[in-house]
């Protein structure tokens, strides 16, 4: 367990410091409420950047997925949007501690407000990507922390203003990817339509004899291109350990093709 001295904001929250890509970053976050883990990985690893690209993560946290992202891309920058000031401060000292500070900025921002008074202009990155809030208001019991509440809950419409935001920031030809509870999959599909197309789905799957219970959808701002639903992908294996391609992914850094 760790402390962090950095800003008054940070002062009444105990963090835990928790490796990720096979111990390759170290990140500070809250003890409670809200942690980033798989998810987010697979995400990062899902972006198809190259060096010197460009990116933006919205609803960044404490900025796990965007630094995996900056860690397997030499050379991309990434902005990383974040509601809560307490989580962006922890974001801005992981990136500090990683050595990840010069390509990567985290600053507090409501994406449902879009791009007004916002510092972001649109149509300005080559990739976006966002982990939304998985339940809608009534769906999911809520916690006694109000952190984790906000992580996980949303109200229908706010979906809507996640992609809207996400769309406005991706240049034309630019990547949109986001990771969803599967069951939900049909919302995230009617709010991306007319905006994104060439869109590729990947289920993940926790066995192979179970349904997905995840899914990654990336396109493409401004296609027409029809939509693709790949394979998917089997985490778990016989026992507890994750399959050799996950593996590559959490422990490894590697990328995760899509399209």
């Amino acid at each position: 367990m760790s402390a962090v001295d950095r800003g008054e904001v940070l002062e009444t929250y105990e963090t835990t410091d928790d490796g990720f890509l096979g111990g390759a970053l170290h990140m500070l976050q809250p003890k409670r409420g809200y942690r980033a883990g798989l998810e987010a990985v697979f995400l990062a690893a899902a972006v198809p950047a190259a060096q010197g690209d460009d990116a933006l993560e919205a609803g960044c946290g404490v900025g796990v997925a965007s630094l995996c992202f900056a860690h397997r891309v030499g050379g991309a920058r990434i902005t990383g949007v974040e509601l809560e000031p307490a989580l962006v401060e922890l974001a801005n000292e992981n990136a500090r501690r990683n050595g990840l500070s010069d390509r990567s900025t985290f600053m507090a921002s409501d994406i449902r407000g879009g791009t007004n008074g916002s510092a972001i202009e649109q149509n300005s990155r080559s990739h976006v990507f966002a982990n939304p809030p998985f339940f809608t208001s009534g769906s999911a019991r809520r916690s006694d922390d109000d952190l984790k509440n906000r992580a996980h809950i949303c109200e229908r419409r706010d979906l809507d203003a996640w992609i809207r935001f996400l769309v406005s920031i991706a240049r034309p030809g630019g990547t949109v990817t986001l990771i969803y509870r599967a069951e939900g999959l049909g919302d995230l599909l009617r709010h991306l339509h007319r905006r994104v197309g060439d869109c590729h789905i990947l289920p993940l799957y926790p066995r192979s004899a179970q349904p997905a219970s995840r899914v990654i959808i990336q396109g493409v701002k401004g296609s027409k291109a029809p939509t693709t639903l790949l394979r998917g992908l089997v985490l778990h294996g016989e026992g507890d350990d994750f399959t050799p391609e996950v593996q590559a992914v959490l422990r490894h850094g590697e990328a995760l093709h899509i399209a």
